[in-house]
């Protein structure tokens, strides 16, 4: 198991709350009277929290989740809208914000988890299918409302989803902009369980326990050759794949793991 973590975690914001607990970053929008609609401060405070997270090895995982019973994220603040989406400049800057925090959640070198419980609307999805797995309460509700409001819908959100659900599925979401329950949800591959709303910290506590107790090298590598799996044949780094694969095979842990199991006991992995 990891040692504790000794970093501390300071939001920059009130509406975004950030702790650690054993070997998880948790991190909880917190705008609880917008439904956890996403400020222009919320998207701002992720990437650093973020940074930080991947520096700390007592770090495992990091969760988010939302403040409240009522949503995870309902969207991006529209009372915003037109001071930042207004003018040519204010959509270029905001674009680029929300941007640089949804890759920052994509590209985390941390594996990454979506507690949805409610409302999951709009740029809410987006936060979700940049994390690696989601899990949701049955009350969960998602959609894609682009369409109803006009807006443009940036490439790398578009590729997530239909790299997530498949391309039928992502085209029904987005050109009707209809809400589907989390039952729909799971079967269309955009989370991966259900729990009821009573049972879903316990869902959580399943994962946050599994990754913390897991090698983490080994952790680190699937991710990053998934990610390489995703790209274009002709980018794929196969070098890359083979030294993050050679490197679990070298690492204490690999050694610890074939120990504990002629032993019958639980390995005990320090990422190294």
């Amino acid at each position: 198991m990891p040692v504790d973590s000794n970093t501390s975690y300071q939001s920059p914001t009130d509406r975004v709350e950030a702790w650690v607990d054993a070997a998880t970053l948790h991190i909880r929008f917190n705008n609880p009277a917008r439904h956890n609609a996403l400020s222009v401060d919320m998207w701002q405070a992720i990437p650093p929290l973020l940074t930080q997270a991947e520096k700390d090895d007592a770090i495992r995982l990091v969760a988010f989740s939302g403040a409240g019973e009522k949503a995870f994220v309902s969207g991006a603040d529209i009372s915003q809208f037109e001071d930042m989406r207004a003018a040519r400049e204010a959509v270029t800057f905001y674009e680029a914000m929300a941007e640089e925090a949804l890759m920052s959640i994509y590209h985390c070198a941390k594996p990454t988890l979506a507690a949805i419980r409610g409302y999951c609307i709009g740029g809410g999805v987006n936060v979700a299918i940049s994390c690696d797995i989601r899990i949701a309460a049955d009350d969960a509700v998602f959609a894609i409302p682009a369409a109803r409001l006009g807006l443009g819908y940036r490439y790398s959100a578009l590729k997530n989803l239909v790299d997530l659900i498949g391309v039928g599925a992502a085209k029904d979401l987005f050109f009707t902009a209809r809400r589907i329950n989390a039952q729909e949800a799971k079967s269309l591959g955009l989370v991966s369980r259900i729990a009821p709303p009573a049972a879903l910290e316990a869902l959580l506590a399943e994962y946050t326990d599994a990754i913390a107790a897991n090698a983490p090298l080994t952790v680190h590598a699937g991710k990053r050759i998934i990610a390489e799996i995703l790209k274009p044949s002709p980018d794929l780094d196969r070098e890359l794949c083979q030294t993050l694969i050679r490197n679990c095979f070298e690492s204490e842990d690999y050694a610890e793991g074939r120990r504990a199991f002629m032993e019958k006991r639980k390995p005990v992995f320090k990422g190294k």
